[in-house]
């Protein structure tokens, strides 16, 4: 392997990357240089430029910088494995988008009367990311969801993930209520429940940082706010702040 340690802008020439975004990283602990310089250059060496390809690899997939943080810092993590995860998210994409490209054609041919939008489902990639991350972010909840043995392209899975937008369906047209509201906490409470009983066991930690996760991941929150209209995502991070605040984790 190449033992020479490269500077910021050779790291920026080599990956298309910037330099404020290396800066960026190491400003919040995702990418440290191997090495600073003592005039304050940044050196990396091929150890760092390992974990920035993985980095980008998971940025390509959307991941949230402080998901893939975790990950990479993750004490199991395994290189190997993490590839293998990162190569099945590649080709579920692959698969999605040659699926999109065979709906537009049709279109191109028919016209805009031809209706599918089974093609526009991504529920697959999405329950795959999400073991992707309750491995590497949470290792207990994560073997507690596989004992589940839900099967990830069979009909229960698709029931339960219904039944699950059914529950923001029916948060959605509380919103004109207080989210401290009796009514909006007991569907907080039975939110709590299915998410134990179907996936993992979900404390007041873990329903707190779901909470986050609804409002700050993008695809969450659009999901969310479809079932249950605008502004469903924020008022359930709400009411379960409100929820969690109220009783020990």
């Amino acid at each position: 392997m190449n033992k020479k340690l490269m500077s910021v802008h050779e790291v920026a020439e080599l990956t298309g990357i910037t330099a404020r975004t290396l800066h960026y990283y190491d400003e919040i602990g995702l990418l440290k240089p191997t090495k600073v310089t003592e005039a304050g250059y940044r050196m990396y060496d091929d150890k760092a430029l390992s974990r920035l390809q993985n980095i980008l690899l998971f940025r390509e997939l959307e991941f949230p910088l402080k998901e893939i943080k975790e990950i990479l810092n993750s004490p199991n993590f395994d290189p190997s494995e993490v590839i293998a995860q990162q190569i099945e998210l590649l080709e579920l994409q692959y698969k999605h988008i040659g699926e999109l490209i065979t709906f537009t054609r049709e279109i191109q041919k028919k016209g805009v009367t031809a209706m599918n939008f089974d093609v526009f489902d991504k529920s697959e990639i999405e329950k795959y990311e999400a073991e992707v991350k309750a491995k590497w972010g949470n290792t207990k909840a994560y073997q507690e969801y596989k004992q589940k043995d839900i099967p990830r392209n069979g009909s229960n899975y698709s029931k339960i993930a219904n039944e699950l937008l059914t529950m923001f369906s029916e948060l959605g047209e509380l919103k004109h209520l207080n989210p401290s509201a009796d009514e909006v906490q007991n569907k907080i409470a039975a939110l709590q429940k299915f998410i134990t009983d179907n996936y993992y066991v979900c404390t007041n930690e873990i329903l707190g940082g779901l909470g986050e996760m609804y409002v700050c991941d993008e695809r969450f929150r659009s999901n969310i706010d479809k079932a249950g209209g605008d502004g469903t995502a924020d008022f359930v991070k709400q009411a379960i702040v409100v929820y969690c605040s109220k009783r020990k984790v």
